[in-house]
C-alpha cells in the first residue's frame, strides 16, 4: 500500500471516530437535556403545589350549596358509598389498580401536570392498566375569593353527561388563565363545550344544565370529601390509596414502572417527596 493511501485510510478512520464520538455526545446531551426538563418542570409544580396547599386553610369556596347527599351525579360518577366518592372514572378496566387525583380547575400545579403528562397518565387508562378516577374539588374558590372552580366543576358534570369527560376536562386545562385567580367566565365555560365536540341536541342539553347550576351540589360534596380527607392540596395522586409523588406522575417511564410493579403485587416504598410534607 502506498504511503498516499495509507494516510488516506488512517485520516477516513479519524473521521468515522470523531463523528461516532460526536453522535454519543450529542445522545448524552439530549439525555441530560431531557432529565433537567422534567425536573425543571416537577420543581414548579412541587413550587406552586406547596403554595396552593399552604394557602388551603379556609375550607369555603364561593357560591357552594352545602353538602347533600342527595345532590344530582352525573352520568357514571361514584356514589357517597366508594372509597373515591364523586369521583368521574375514566377506563373501563377492572381488578386492576385505581390511580386517583385530585384536581381544582383552578390550580396551576394541576394545569402543568396535564401539560407534562397529561396524555400518558390517560394512557394507562385507555390501554387498561389503570382506572383513572378524577377527584374534583374547589378548594381555590376560597383562597381566590371566585367561584370559577365551582362553575368549571359543575360544567364539566354536564360535560360529562354528554359521554365528553375527558375532552371538556382538558379543553378547562389547556385554556386555563395564565394569571391565578383570573377564572373562567361562564361563556367560556360554555364555549369550552363546544370545543370538547358536544354539539347539535347535547350542546342545548348542556347549556341548560349548566344554566341551571346543575351539579354545584356535586361539586359541593365532592369538596367537602376532599376536606374531610384532610388532602393537603392539589394535584394530589394516589395508585390504590398511596401516594405518588409528584415527579413520578410527570414522568411517565416510571409512572408505568409504578402501575406495573402495582400489577405485579410490589409494595411501593414510602414516599419521601415534598408533595407528602
Amino acid at each position: 500500500m502506498s504511503e498516499s493511501g495509507k494516510n488516506r485510510r488512517d485520516r477516513a478512520a479519524a473521521a468515522r471516530d470523531e463523528a461516532n464520538a460526536q453522535e454519543r455526545r450529542r445522545e448524552r446531551m439530549v439525555r441530560i437535556i431531557g432529565a433537567i426538563t422534567v425536573l425543571v418542570v416537577v420543581a414548579g409544580i412541587i413550587a406552586v403545589a406547596v403554595v396552593a396547599r399552604n394557602s388551603s386553610d379556609t375550607p369555603a369556596a364561593t357560591d357552594l350549596p352545602s353538602p347533600d347527599p342527595t345532590a344530582a351525579l352525573p352520568t357514571g360518577a361514584l356514589g357517597s358509598d366508594d372509597v373515591h366518592s364523586f369521583g368521574v372514572p375514566y377506563g373501563s378496566a377492572t381488578d386492576v389498580p385505581v390511580l386517583a387525583i385530585w384536581e381544582d380547575f383552578q390550580c396551576p400545579a394541576c394545569g402543568a401536570v396535564e401539560r407534562a403528562n397529561g396524555t400518558g397518565i390517560e394512557s394507562l387508562a385507555e390501554s387498561g392498566k389503570v382506572q383513572l378516577v378524577w377527584r374534583p374539588t374547589t378548594f381555590l374558590d376560597g383562597n381566590l375569593g371566585n367561584d370559577a372552580s365551582a362553575r368549571a366543576v359543575a360544567a364539566w358534570g354536564c360535560a360529562v353527561d354528554a359521554g365528553k369527560a375527558k375532552e371538556y376536562h382538558n379543553t378547562v386545562y389547556a385554556n386555563q388563565p395564565e394569571v391565578e385567580g383570573t377564572g373562567y367566565t361562564d361563556d367560556q365555560l360554555i364555549g369550552f363545550a363546544s370545543d370538547s365536540g358536544i354539539t347539535g341536541t347535547e350542546l342545548e342539553t348542556f347549556t341548560t344544565c349548566f344554566a341551571d347550576r346543575t351539579y354545584l351540589g356535586w361539586a359541593a360534596n365532592s369538596t367537602n370529601e376532599f376536606y374531610g380527607a384532610s388532602v393537603p392540596g392539589t394535584p394530589f395522586a394516589t395508585l390504590d390509596g398511596v401516594e405518588i409523588p409528584t415527579e413520578t406522575l410527570v414522568d411517565q417511564a416510571a409512572l408505568e414502572k409504578l402501575v406495573d410493579d402495582a400489577i405485579a403485587g410490589v409494595t411501593p416504598a414510602a414516599s419521601s417527596s415534598p408533595a407528602a410534607s
